[in-house]
């Protein structure tokens, strides 16, 4: 949903509740968008920060373990003397 800055100032208490609500709410000034409202989440706390750490670590663990090692990740296009296929 798109406003213009001059209308939000009328129906701001909707615009909000329609915002908490999960809609998407465009300010617009002279028919460009200019900001968006959304919901401020929650601050996460001690335990799902370290939730949160935990599952960004693992990620990071299966990525560097994953896939062809860089030094050899173009031995298809050698035969196995070394010269191009």
């Amino acid at each position: 949903m798109q406003v213009s800055v001059s209308d939000a100032k009328a129906q701001l208490t909707e615009l909000v509740r329609r915002a908490e609500a999960g809609d998407e709410v465009i300010l617009t000034r002279h028919g460009h968008a200019a900001v968006r409202l959304v919901p401020v989440g929650g601050k996460a706390v001690g335990a799902d920060r370290r939730r949160i750490l935990e599952a960004v670590r693992a990620s990071g663990r299966r990525k560097a373990t994953a896939g062809p090692v860089a030094a050899r990740s173009q031995d298809f296009l050698y035969d196995h003397q070394g010269l191009p296929k």
